[in-house]
């Protein structure tokens, strides 16, 4: 099994905290479509006839394409790669959910969306420099619901500085009254090359400290799991029975294959990336070049990785995995470390595998770094 992941470049307004790649000029999308799927169908090969599971829409801001190009990407992968479909993700912004836009990709197999809400404050998203208003975060996944989606996946920030925990407690709160199976939720992080980073450069913004962004990070632990939610990796939290497949497969190394600009693609053995510029990847693809850059991995490279992608996960690291597939023993290697993390209360052990605690997860990074060979 494997997945394939599409990332579209483009957004209506850039958001003062993104460093992910994409434009805000819109002229080139049809061009873009055709050649996403001209790497489909140049790249067929790279995961060796695996069946496609999953299918995820990522960007930059998918839900800006039309359904039209949606459906041509979809049919190319049908036509041009095994598939056994479980689970077809589309992320989309809360501005773009009106009634037509929701039927047609629902009649295009679309069956999870994952919405960027951010925020249900108005203050916090005009901040973030978003492009829906409080409003329509509070009524996406109430639209889609009534076209038919099921499944669903809200995106949160915590860390916005206040005074205070009450806009996320609030967000948290609004988030979980809309029962939508699964959340996401990353901490605000300043990245050099944004609003935001010219921002701090500048004095304009100063960023909250690490105690205030990690109490708000338990919030998030104990509020979702009060409400039945699992914390299934650090970033992710999902009921039962609705964790997302498709990311599950990555942090499991399951093999996928990215198509577009700046996306990532692993095949088993090594990984890969497209480059970050829409001209480049465009000019490359139209001259019938495949624009992808291998990153030849060593055995220890795929070894801490297994650690790193690992820990984060409630299925944590199989130590005889590691010493069998690896020929490592952490638990010799690291025997030291191990037990001083094992007084802090960091970590669970359960039948030779090694997982982080709730605790541990707050540190889940640095504990993996420590643990690297």
């Amino acid at each position: 099994m494997a997945g394939i992941y599409i990332h579209i470049p483009f957004c209506k307004q850039a958001c003062h905290y993104c460093d992910f790649h994409f434009s805000t000029n819109l002229s080139r999308m049809e061009e873009m479509v055709q050649q996403i799927k001209q790497e489909l169908l140049l790249r067929k090969d790279y995961l060796k006839g695996e069946a496609i599971e999953t299918v995820y829409f990522g960007g930059g801001t998918p839900s800006l394409l039309k359904p039209k190009m949606i459906e041509s990407i979809l049919e190319t992968i049908q036509s041009q790669y095994s598939s056994d479909w479980k689970e077809v993700t589309l992320e989309a912004n809360p501005d773009d959910l009106n009634e037509e836009n929701l039927r047609a990709w629902k009649s295009l197999g679309i069956d999870r969306l994952s919405l960027g809400i951010q925020s249900f404050n108005q203050e916090v998203l005009n901040f973030y420099n978003r492009a829906h208003t409080a409003i329509e975060s509070k009524e996406a996944i109430n639209k889609a619901r009534q076209i038919g989606f099921e499944k669903f996946s809200l995106d949160l920030i915590y860390g916005f500085p206040h005074s205070n925990h009450s806009i996320w407690e609030d967000d948290l709160k609004e988030a979980i009254s809309l029962n939508p199976g699964h959340i996401s939720s990353y901490a605000l992080t300043v990245e050099p090359k944004t609003a935001l980073g010219n921002w701090e450069k500048s004095g304009k913004f100063i960023a909250p400290d690490e105690d205030f962004v990690s109490e708000q990070f338990e919030m998030l632990q104990q509020l979702s799991e009060d409400a039945g939610y699992v914390q299934y990796e650090i970033s992710n939290f999902g009921k039962p029975g609705q964790f997302a497949l498709h990311n599950t497969n990555y942090w499991k190394g399951i093999p996928y294959l990215g198509i577009g600009p700046s996306a990532h693609s692993f095949d088993g053995s090594n990984r890969g990336a497209n480059p970050r510029n829409n001209s480049h990847y465009l000019n490359s693809l139209a001259s019938g070049s495949i624009p992808f850059e291998v990153e030849n991995l060593e055995v220890d490279d795929i070894l801490n990785e297994y650690i790193l992608t690992g820990l984060r996960t409630i299925w944590g690291i199989d130590l005889d995995i590691i010493k069998k597939k690896y020929g490592y023993s952490l638990t010799e290697e690291k025997k030291s470390i191990l037990n001083q993390m094992n007084q802090q209360g960091w970590l669970n052990w359960e039948d030779n595998r090694l997982s982080l605690s709730k605790k541990g997860k707050l540190l889940a990074d640095s504990i993996a770094a420590a643990l690297f060979k």
